[in-house]
């Protein structure tokens, strides 16, 4: 018998469309990628000769289970030079990817019928570690007239004697969204601890992104080296946490993961002091891909009343083609051979849109545009909705 803790856990259906996708590739299908949240640069030079060497030196074995106190130096520095506040080395936990960081994060911090209070739509993810270790994911809905921003007052009805934190994600995935930091400072104002998932810091394209820990020491930051570096295959992400509870989540780094890949360790700090740079170059190019994006899906019809601004995502809302965002995006992959995500993936609060991503060309992300132009006129004069949900 499959274990109930995960009877109620979802697919990643984002990965779902991908692997479909590969799928048709294997079988001869030409498929535009605009589903995954990945870049499609490689790494920068800095790191990948960084990491060679290395190995060449023999930098192959177990390091501190925090990881190397190198890289935790070289991210407390990062944070201090670019936000201005100072945060202990001790207080960074190094780990395989941002995943292990919150699931070592969670497991730490909550207990069981433990509240957390995340935005609805939201990255898809969060319920599901929340859930694996018996808390309550508390949904805030986030409206697009709004751009999906996080709103205090709203947050402020929702907390309870069981909440145990409030998650915030900016940029955010799916919906591009960048909190501007006098929104952060009142959510850091509330009373739990916050959670602020800052993996796409360094991807803003107007103004600039603020950490929490400008605000608030009573908070948890989720980061790493994945989105705006292009390492996402070399899983290299960290967790900064209050004082009190780096022994415990030392105690399950230890056990669960022994500790982070040692050369890639290496990689991080070569990242964090000589790849300003190429992450520079890197958002430049992807801006020019959102404002085109951007520009093609209102063309071919998609709402966008407010254009993100961070990430590399445009959440669009759909509902004009069809209220059943996961059959929809099934259907456009079938026929129009382009790979979206549904909204539904986000949470009940992203049903009716598609998030499309930008990493990829700009003459890839054209042709997808072509080809979802002529599926969204042939399904328009067609006459009916597609995939209409019944309740």
């Amino acid at each position: 018998m499959i274990s109930e803790r995960l009877s109620g856990m979802t697919s990643f259906i984002v990965m779902d469309i991908l692997e479909k996708a590969q799928e048709m590739e294997r079988a001869g299908a030409d498929i535009i990628h605009l589903e995954v949240g990945e870049p499609d640069f490689n790494v920068p030079e800095c790191v990948s000769e960084a990491i060679c060497r290395a190995v060449r030196d023999g930098h192959t074995h177990y390091t501190h289970s925090l990881g190397m106190p190198e890289l935790r130096e070289a991210i407390s520095e990062h944070y201090e030079k670019k936000y201005d506040v100072v945060i202990h080395p001790d207080q960074v936990v190094v780990t395989s990817g941002t995943s292990p960081a919150m699931l070592s994060m969670f497991s730490t911090l909550l207990q069981k019928g433990d509240e957390v209070i995340i935005s609805n739509p939201h990255y898809a993810c969060y319920p599901n570690f929340i859930r694996f270790l018996e808390g309550i994911a508390v949904m805030a809905t986030v409206y697009e007239e709004e751009g999906f921003r996080y709103c205090p007052e709203r947050i402020r009805t929702l907390v309870s004697p069981k909440t145990k934190a409030i998650l915030i994600n900016s940029p955010s995935n799916p919906t591009g969204m960048v909190l501007p930091p006098e929104l952060i400072k009142s959510i850091s104002s509330i009373g739990p601890y916050c959670i602020s998932d800052e993996i796409y810091h360094g991807l803003t394209y107007k103004g600039d992104e603020h950490t929490i820990l400008e605000f608030t020491d009573h908070a948890f930051v989720l980061n790493g080296f994945s989105k705006s570096y292009a390492m996402t295959g070399l899983r290299l992400g960290y967790l900064i946490a209050p004082k009190s509870f780096i022994r415990p989540i030392q105690k399950l780094q230890q056990n669960f993961f022994l500790a982070p890949n040692s050369a890639v360790q290496i990689g991080g700090i070569a990242a964090l002091r000589e790849a300003d740079e190429d992450v520079v170059k890197m958002r430049g190019i992807y801006d020019e891909r959102r404002r085109f994006m951007i520009k093609r899906l209102r063309e071919i019809g998609f709402g966008i009343p407010v254009e993100p601004t961070g990430a590399f995502y445009v959440f669009a809302n759909a509902k004009h083609l069809s209220d059943d965002s996961y059959a929809l995006a099934y259907d456009i992959l079938e026929k129009a051979r382009v790979g979206v995500t549904p909204g539904i993936d986000f949470g009940s609060g992203g049903e009716g849109y598609l998030r499309f991503s930008y990493a990829n060309s700009i003459e890839n992300i054209a042709e997808g545009m072509t080809r979802l132009e002529r599926y969204a006129s042939e399904t328009i004069n067609s006459g009916k909705k597609l995939f209409q949900n019944i309740s």
